[in-house]
């Protein structure tokens, strides 16, 4: 007989599942073949250089074949811990390692840090803003999503202003690769607020902008001065009245926070002699001297990634602390204006010192503010710059965006492989706290990567070329069925998805700057269109997807399953996609279940629900219990 001696994902097994909080009880149980003969079993569980032994009491057995182990647990300090089970048998000393399915194993030798189950323990006094869950992020990219028409005041004479809204953006890089030359087509705070009504039929209830401040390009991740909004997008009276419009439809605004470095053209580096203050490029005696790192001043100074246009800021320096998360600093100014959060740009980048700071200071301002970080792998276990990190153990990162998840949806539903969804779906679910979980940024697509449709339908391009050719009608019309497949996982899995600015609309696109294009405004694909609304109402009305539990039911042949679980309700996807219909045979307890109202669908029939080729259908019922 083949014994699998422990799974995280079980809950006899592991109670609760996954992150833990200080304090809180957890019963794991090992089983074992009987003929292992183990008389002892104990749990060891890990923290950096320090661990502790637990002994497991013999708990019971089944027959001649198997017996049960088990262990409580009270959760310690936050922390990341690394554990595992040592079994002392009469055929020697055995261990219980974990495999990449997250499922014991039986070894002879002790496993190490990479074959241990991972427990995140987290500070209690973690939550999410009573606002966000439930909802749905929306990202804009402000130069390109709507143009209000209004005039523009102290626009630098330099800047390439176009006036044909929808043609291709502007890609004339120098000759060693870098782009000085940026074209701008107007998109501002006004046109923003204008679409508001769009957006709330969405479902939107936290738009999340790209950067707003002043800079000389038109991404804006090199900012030129924190305090003033960049003019072609108006002022800060014009922001003012975008988060007070919003909030008469629920709508918050999470602001992008560039504090990793600013720009070379900027206040407070000014390399090129642009504004009126003395920056640290030309004088050591600049007050901004020390915000930064020079090898050799001036010209050799720490940059990110090596983009000398972005010279890095010391993060811990006292002075840019304060600048930045000080009493009247950049982080509590902007909430004071109406902002209901930050979501912070290349956030493994950001000392832990810094991350606290601007927490804090997010926190003081607002106690329902948001912090959201830019981590492109498991935030729960990242190292950088040789240290671990603790986003989300508490009085750090609220959440983050969630690649793992992007990476997961877009791989099935682009190649139909379905037997490692849930795979790729579990660690994060285990590894991250509830209120990091229950409002993770679910993309399938940023300012950063290609565009959904034109990755899930297009043929890629030539090595070194951003621009993708455009999809053919057939593509197209895949295209956007696999987005329709897409958008429901994304709407339905934990976490709240985040729509980029015209994937709704079927807005197709290559690598930046062509992932960047203008919203194609009464040029919309209606079909898919509706398809995000309907996906909207379904998440209003239905508090499951608020915090509701996970449970993965099948993923095979082309088709994954899953359920959201409440008290109240719960609600079953099925997302098929194969290139044929199927009859797919329904869990007993999901025997007399009925399509939402809000999603039209076929009533199961003598116990299986029929879906259509490349179609997703849901399934609702009342309670957990049928």
């Amino acid at each position: 007989m083949s014994f699998i001696p422990f799974q995280t994902a079980k809950p006899y097994h592991k109670d609760p599942f996954g992150a833990l909080c200080t304090g809180q009880a957890a019963v794991l149980r090992i089983v074992l073949p009987r003929a292992l003969q183990c008389r002892a079993a104990l749990l060891f569980l890990q923290a950096q250089e320090e661990a502790q032994e637990y002994p497991m009491a013999w708990d019971g057995m089944q027959g001649d074949a198997e017996e049960w182990w088990r262990v409580s647990l009270i959760a310690p300090e936050p922390g990341l811990y690394w554990y595992g089970f040592r079994l002392e048998t009469t055929q020697g000393t055995q261990w219980i390692a974990r495999d990449a399915q997250q499922t014991g194993i039986l070894c002879a030798e002790s496993p190490g840090t990479a074959q241990r189950f991972q427990l995140t323990v987290y500070d209690p006094a973690m939550r999410a803003p009573e606002w966000l869950p439930g909802g749905v992020y929306y990202q804009i990219f402000p130069d390109r999503f709507c143009k209000s028409g209004r005039r523009k005041q102290n626009v630098p004479p330099e800047r390439i202003l176009r006036n044909d809204w929808g043609s291709p953006p502007l890609w004339q890089p120098n000759a060693d690769g870098s782009v000085t030359q940026y074209d701008y087509f107007g998109g501002d705070l006004d046109g923003i607020r204008e679409k508001l009504p769009y957006l709330a039929e969405l479902g939107v209830n936290c738009l999340y902008l790209n950067p707003i401040f002043e800079a000389h390009s038109n991404h804006r991740y090199d900012t030129a001065d924190y305090r003033r909004i960049d003019p072609l997008l108006g002022d800060e009276a014009d922001f003012r009245a975008l988060c007070d419009a919003a909030r008469e439809y629920g709508i918050h605004i999470l602001l992008d926070g560039v504090f990793n470095h600013t720009g070379a053209d900027s206040v407070y580096f000014n390399r090129f002699g642009r504004c009126p203050e003395t920056g640290a490029f030309q004088s050591e005696e600049s007050p901004y001297y020390d915000w930064y790192h020079f090898h050799r001043w001036p010209q050799d100074y720490a940059c990110w990634w090596g983009v000398d246009i972005l010279p890095a800021l010391r993060k811990e320096n006292e002075k840019v602390l304060d600048f930045f998360t000080g009493e009247d600093g950049i982080v509590r100014h902007w909430l004071r204006q109406g902002a209901a959060g930050w979501r912070l740009d290349v956030a493994d980048e950001l000392p832990d010192v810094f991350l606290d700071a601007i927490t804090c200071a997010a926190k003081a301002e607002k106690p329902d503010s948001f912090v959201l970080g830019e981590v492109w792998e498991d935030a729960s276990n990242k190292i950088s710059y040789g240290r671990q990190r603790r986003y989300l153990l508490g009085k750090q990162l609220d959440s983050v965006m969630n690649y793992p998840f992007a990476d997961a949806v877009l791989h099935f539903a682009k190649t139909g492989e379905a037997e490692d969804f849930f795979t790729k779906l579990l660690p994060i679910l285990e590894n991250y706290p509830p209120a990091a979980i229950h409002t993770l940024m679910n993309h399938i697509g940023t300012h950063d990567t290609l565009r959904a449709l034109t990755f899930l339908a297009g043929d890629g391009a030539p090595d070194g070329q951003r621009e993708y050719p455009a999809l053919s009608p057939a593509q197209r019309e895949n295209g956007l069925a696999l987005m329709r497949l897409a958008a429901a996982l994304q709407y339905t899995l934990p976490g709240l998805p985040c729509i980029y600015y015209g994937d709704e609309a079927g807005l197709e696109g290559g690598l930046d700057p062509f992932s960047r294009a203008c919203f194609p405004w009464g040029k919309e694909d209606e079909v898919l269109l509706a398809w995000y609304r309907q996906l909207g109402a379904l998440r209003r009305a239905h508090p499951v997807f608020r915090d509701g539990a996970f449970e993965p039911i099948s993923a095979a042949q082309g088709c994954v399953s899953f359920a959201r679980q409440s008290a109240q309700e719960s609600i079953l996807l099925v997302c098929n996609r194969s290139c044929h219909p199927i009859d797919y045979r329904l869990p007993q307890d999901w025997q007399n279940a009925r399509p939402p109202n809000e999603i039209p669908g076929k009533s199961p029939l003598n116990g299986s629900l029929a879906v259509g080729a490349m179609h997703t259908a849901f399934l609702l019922r009342e309670g957990m219990d049928g």
